[in-house]
């Protein structure tokens, strides 16, 4: 069986508890442990220390992030957590530099990643409902939500991450429906684990 590190990445906000995201991070933790899968939980309302972040990179199989999208992106303290865990993983624990090299510096950006054997699964909440993706004449002009979180994928992908199907919760905050998700959310891990 695999390692699971999930990393939860709401930011409480007196709108937005993020009681979702915890009621996945508890559901992805029960599903995978009764499937004889280890797993292990960083919140970001913790105290984070680096070392122990790479290592639990390190360790993983698969990578479960879970968050809610705000302003287009990732919570600012799962920016934060990127900016000081990713960062400090480049000497090797996650990749190796940017992967160029002074002999060819404009040729292989992106390829030093060391973590060619783990896989990651975004697990994502919008309060945005889903008509509003894939959809020409909606929001986001016919883009998916993978199209939105782009750069998230690119961060994974510098550390040589494979991706796993992405997993989305839509129109939270207006028109919720969590039992729905819940059970859609386990057809997904029990598909892909």
């Amino acid at each position: 069986m695999s390692k699971v590190l999930i990393i939860n990445g709401h930011q409480y906000y007196p709108f937005s508890e993020g009681k979702l995201n915890a009621s996945l991070v508890e559901k992805a933790v029960t599903l995978l442990q009764a499937k004889g899968h280890e797993t292990r939980v960083v919140v970001m309302s913790e105290s984070i220390d680096v070392e122990e972040q790479l290592a639990h990179h390190q360790w993983a199989d698969v990578v479960i992030f879970q968050s809610p999208v705000n302003w287009m992106g990732v919570t600012w303290s799962f920016k934060k957590y990127m900016d000081e865990v990713y960062t400090a993983g480049m000497g090797g624990a996650l990749c190796n530099g940017d992967g160029r090299t002074s002999d060819s510096p404009k040729l292989n950006y992106g390829t030093g990643g060391t973590l060619s054997n783990t896989k990651y699964m975004m697990s994502l909440t919008f309060n945005a409902p889903s008509e509003s993706f894939d959809n020409k004449d909606e929001f986001f002009e016919g883009k998916s939500v993978d199209d939105l979180l782009f750069p998230m994928h690119m961060n994974f992908k510098f550390f040589d991450m494979k991706p796993l199907p992405t997993f989305a919760c839509f129109d939270v905050m207006k028109n919720a429906d969590v039992e729905n998700d819940l059970n859609r959310f386990e057809r997904h891990i029990n598909t892909y684990f």
